[in-house]
Protein backbone atom coordinates (compact mmCIF):
# COMPACT_ATOMS: atom_id res chain seq x y z
CA UNK A 1 0.00 0.00 0.00
CA UNK A 2 1.16 3.45 -0.58
CA UNK A 3 -0.32 6.87 0.52
CA UNK A 4 -0.63 10.13 -1.39
CA UNK A 5 -1.90 13.30 -0.80
CA UNK A 6 -4.00 16.04 -2.96
CA UNK A 7 -2.46 19.21 -4.13
CA UNK A 8 -3.61 22.35 -4.00
CA UNK A 9 -5.69 22.17 -7.00
CA UNK A 10 -7.62 18.76 -6.27
CA UNK A 11 -4.57 17.02 -8.26
CA UNK A 12 -3.12 13.42 -6.37
CA UNK A 13 0.14 12.78 -5.82
CA UNK A 14 2.53 9.78 -4.92
CA UNK A 15 5.88 9.48 -3.52
CA UNK A 16 7.93 6.97 -5.79
CA UNK A 17 11.37 6.35 -5.72
CA UNK A 18 13.30 6.82 -9.30
CA UNK A 19 16.63 4.59 -9.41
CA UNK A 20 19.45 5.76 -11.40
CA UNK A 21 22.08 3.96 -13.53
CA UNK A 22 24.36 3.61 -10.86
CA UNK A 23 21.56 2.42 -8.57
CA UNK A 24 21.34 5.40 -6.46
CA UNK A 25 17.67 6.53 -5.69
CA UNK A 26 15.60 9.73 -5.37
CA UNK A 27 12.49 9.96 -3.76
CA UNK A 28 10.14 12.27 -5.64
CA UNK A 29 6.46 13.30 -5.43
CA UNK A 30 4.17 11.78 -8.82
CA UNK A 31 0.94 13.55 -10.36
CA UNK A 32 -1.46 10.55 -10.84
CA UNK A 33 -2.52 12.04 -14.60
CA UNK A 34 -5.73 9.72 -15.63
CA UNK A 35 -5.60 10.98 -19.03
CA UNK A 36 -2.09 9.79 -19.46
CA UNK A 37 -1.92 6.30 -20.97
CA UNK A 38 1.82 5.78 -20.84
CA UNK A 39 3.85 4.83 -17.52
CA UNK A 40 5.85 7.67 -16.58
CA UNK A 41 6.74 11.31 -18.43
CA UNK A 42 9.77 13.36 -16.90
CA UNK A 43 11.87 16.23 -18.43
CA UNK A 44 14.69 15.54 -20.41
CA UNK A 45 17.11 16.84 -17.99
CA UNK A 46 15.96 14.18 -15.62
CA UNK A 47 15.98 11.60 -17.50
CA UNK A 48 19.77 12.35 -18.04
CA UNK A 49 21.09 13.01 -14.96
CA UNK A 50 19.60 9.29 -14.10
CA UNK A 51 21.50 8.23 -16.72
CA UNK A 52 18.33 6.65 -17.90
CA UNK A 53 19.34 5.28 -21.82
CA UNK A 54 17.57 6.48 -24.86
CA UNK A 55 15.41 3.99 -26.95
CA UNK A 56 13.28 5.69 -29.65
CA UNK A 57 10.92 8.25 -30.09
CA UNK A 58 7.16 8.23 -30.32
CA UNK A 59 4.50 10.92 -31.28
CA UNK A 60 1.79 11.13 -28.95
CA UNK A 61 -1.41 13.31 -28.51
CA UNK A 62 -1.55 15.38 -25.88
CA UNK A 63 -4.11 18.39 -25.10
CA UNK A 64 -1.84 21.08 -27.12
CA UNK A 65 -1.88 18.35 -30.15
CA UNK A 66 0.91 15.98 -31.31
CA UNK A 67 4.05 15.77 -30.20
CA UNK A 68 6.77 14.32 -30.72
CA UNK A 69 8.74 12.67 -27.16
CA UNK A 70 11.51 10.63 -26.68
CA UNK A 71 11.01 7.19 -24.69
CA UNK A 72 13.74 6.12 -22.48
CA UNK A 73 13.51 3.24 -20.21
CA UNK A 74 13.89 3.60 -16.41
CA UNK A 75 13.74 2.51 -12.91
CA UNK A 76 11.33 3.27 -10.11
CA UNK A 77 10.57 1.49 -6.88
CA UNK A 78 6.38 1.39 -6.35
CA UNK A 79 5.52 0.03 -2.84
CA UNK A 80 8.26 -2.02 -2.73
CA UNK A 81 8.68 -3.25 -6.04
CA UNK A 82 11.10 -2.63 -8.46
CA UNK A 83 10.50 -2.63 -12.12
CA UNK A 84 12.02 -1.15 -15.46
CA UNK A 85 9.01 0.81 -17.16
CA UNK A 86 8.81 3.16 -20.55
CA UNK A 87 9.65 6.42 -19.99
CA UNK A 88 7.82 9.25 -21.99
CA UNK A 89 10.65 12.53 -21.70
CA UNK A 90 10.49 15.92 -23.03
CA UNK A 91 11.90 19.20 -22.48
CA UNK A 92 9.24 21.47 -19.95
CA UNK A 93 7.33 18.48 -18.24
CA UNK A 94 6.77 20.18 -15.29
CA UNK A 95 5.32 17.55 -13.07
CA UNK A 96 6.85 13.78 -12.98
CA UNK A 97 3.31 12.25 -14.17
CA UNK A 98 1.90 8.64 -13.61
CA UNK A 99 -0.07 7.26 -16.10
CA UNK A 100 -2.98 4.49 -16.14
CA UNK A 101 -0.77 1.82 -16.80
CA UNK A 102 -0.01 2.01 -12.91
CA UNK A 103 -3.41 1.03 -12.18
CA UNK A 104 -3.81 -1.92 -14.66
CA UNK A 105 -2.91 -4.08 -11.27
CA UNK A 106 -3.74 -1.91 -8.41
CA UNK A 107 -6.94 -0.64 -7.11
CA UNK A 108 -7.22 2.55 -6.29
CA UNK A 109 -8.81 3.81 -3.42
CA UNK A 110 -9.00 7.90 -2.51
CA UNK A 111 -11.02 8.88 0.94
CA UNK A 112 -10.43 12.89 1.06
CA UNK A 113 -10.63 14.43 4.14
CA UNK A 114 -11.74 18.18 4.11
CA UNK A 115 -10.61 21.08 6.17
CA UNK A 116 -10.40 24.43 6.40
CA UNK A 117 -6.96 24.25 7.00
CA UNK A 118 -6.43 20.60 5.84
CA UNK A 119 -7.04 18.36 2.85
CA UNK A 120 -5.06 15.36 2.86
CA UNK A 121 -5.85 11.81 1.37
CA UNK A 122 -4.50 8.11 2.30
CA UNK A 123 -4.52 6.71 -0.97
CA UNK A 124 -3.75 2.73 -0.30
CA UNK A 125 -2.54 1.17 -3.87
CA UNK A 126 -2.99 -2.94 -3.84
CA UNK A 127 -1.63 -4.87 -5.39
CA UNK A 128 -3.66 -8.77 -6.24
Amino acid sequence: MIQGYFGSKGELFFEIELIAADGSRIIVDALLDTGFTDWLAIDTQDAESLGWRFQEQEESRTALGVATFNLYQGAVCLDDQEMKVPVVVGDGIPEILIGLPWLEDRRLVVDRIFSSFYSRVNLPVNIY
